[in-house]
């Protein structure tokens, strides 16, 4: 569910922007709403889960996540949806990190635990790569609300066999919650996202957008002075003085941004410039979703032979060399010519995410890699926000210069692309090249098609 309405609602944009009669903004907000709830909240959510129960925690967000998304089907208004998603953005944010943490809680025996991650991720995997022909199957016969609608069966379930068969646990040593953290997190990246989306609209230099970057700045720096002060900080700030975390997170944060702000745009470039229909834009995306599912699976053996940094950076120029090619496409550029290039975004950040992910937790130590896994998923998440709000100022700032949507996309792609290429450089010069240790986790890794596959809470490192 949490992948799903990650993937499904880019399929659904614009006919959101024809019922809805909102503009570029407002399909960012549609997007961002939920993804910087998630973003910021994912860490807190599994301490939740430890200090309050994981089945309590993981059935509450389940009953959040779908009383959301029916208040989404039934918007009104754009602004009434912003609002669904934002709450879809806070059970989704309870309901991944306990959901991860109930299972292992119920393999204790290593080998099964890791069969069984395996098929949670294959499971993730299938919501990323069904959501674009879902959201367009959906939308094209009963109209963008049906996207919602589908959670709500889904959740009934859910709460039903998770009252019967889950079992309750927690962690009686899990620290306190970071609530200033918490707070100061999400109003400076609200605050940033607020600038970077209504900046095209209002005006770079307006006093409400100066006053919004500034108040982002100040809000930063005072997150950073509270989390260097805390005893048990929601985001250890003594992590990011390992070379290799703060590199694979900052990596984190392009692929991020590249991958779901180019995303946003796919089915508005088949839609408004080649004229496709709602339903064929969802297949037309298939692809680059079909690419991520298949290597996947393999980016972490890669890794684990190869070295972290061989396979990233490698990645990372796929996908970048991908995006500059879609920003050479055009109204009359035939589908044969288009469909590889999305073939070759979806690989080069296939594999990336699992290896990233890996070289966080081997920057750290075992009882700390439920923690850095935690943390390069919110770095992921924290990027996707970033990327929707920025290559959407690019389009709009494009256009307001007279230029055309198609021209917009096409400065978006490439921005994209070259930000990706610049971190496969930042990664092939400065990744320390090490091999993960043999039987450690990094050879282990899931599949991770999406950064909400996180272990991000302590009680479930322990057990690992």
């Amino acid at each position: 569910m949490v992948l799903l309405d990650n993937t499904i609602v880019g399929a659904a944009l614009p006919d959101m922007q024809h019922r809805l009669h909102t503009q570029l903004t407002g399909l960012q907000w549609i997007v961002d709403a939920y993804v910087l709830l998630l973003a910021m909240l994912l860490l807190s959510g599994g301490i939740f889960g430890d200090r309050f129960g994981r089945k309590r925690v993981y059935l509450s967000g389940v009953v959040v996540f779908t009383a959301a998304s029916a208040l989404c089907s039934l918007a009104p208004s754009a602004g009434w949806l912003i609002a669904g998603r934002a709450l879809q953005g806070v059970g989704a944010a309870a309901l991944a990190p306990a959901s991860l943490a109930l299972l292992t809680a119920a393999y204790p025996v290593p080998g099964e635990r890791v069969r069984a991650i395996g098929l949670w991720a294959g499971f993730s995997g299938i919501g990323l790569a069904a959501g674009p022909v879902a959201g367009g199957v959906l939308t094209d016969t009963f109209g963008w609300p049906a996207i919602f609608l589908v959670n709500l069966p889904i959740g009934a379930i859910l709460l039903l066999a998770g009252l019967r068969h889950l079992g309750e646990s927690r962690n009686p040593n899990a620290p306190a919650i970071d609530v200033p953290g918490t707070v100061l997190s999400v109003l400076a990246v609200g605050m940033l996202t607020y600038g970077l989306i209504e900046g095209g609209a209002r005006g770079w230099t307006s006093p409400v957008i100066l006053g919004s970057f500034a108040a982002a700045a100040v809000l930063l720096a005072a997150f950073v002075a509270v989390e260097a002060r805390r005893p048990a900080p929601m985001m250890p700030l003594r992590l990011f003085r390992q070379r290799l975390f703060t590199v694979s997170n900052a990596a984190m944060v392009v692929v991020g941004f590249a991958l779901t702000g180019s995303s946003f745009f796919f089915s508005q470039y088949f839609v408004y410039v080649q004229g496709s229909s709602i339903l064929r834009a969802g297949l037309q995306t298939l692809p680059m979703s079909l690419a991520m599912v298949v290597v996947s699976p393999i980016a972490g053996r890669l890794a684990a032979r190869y070295g972290f940094r061989v396979v990233i950076t490698a990645g990372l120029t796929l996908a970048g060399v991908g995006l500059l090619a879609l920003g050479e496409v055009h109204a009359h550029s035939g589908y044969a010519n288009v469909w590889w290039r999305l073939a070759l975004v979806g690989t080069g950040f296939a594999l990336t995410l699992s290896p990233l992910t890996g070289a966080a937790i081997q920057a750290v130590s075992p009882q700390e890699s439920g923690l850095a896994s935690g943390i390069s998923s919110t770095t992921r998440q924290i990027g996707a926000v970033l990327g929707v709000a920025v290559l959407g100022a690019v389009v709009r700032s494009r256009q307001s210069g007279g230029a055309s949507f198609e021209a917009g996309l096409n400065s978006a792609f490439t921005a994209a692309g070259a930000i990706t290429v610049g971190a496969a450089v930042l990664t092939g010069l400065w990744l320390t090249k090490s091999q993960p240790a043999e039987g450690s986790r990094a050879t282990h890794l899931p599949a991770e098609p999406d950064a909400v596959v996180t272990t991000s809470n302590r009680a479930s490192a322990k057990s690992c």
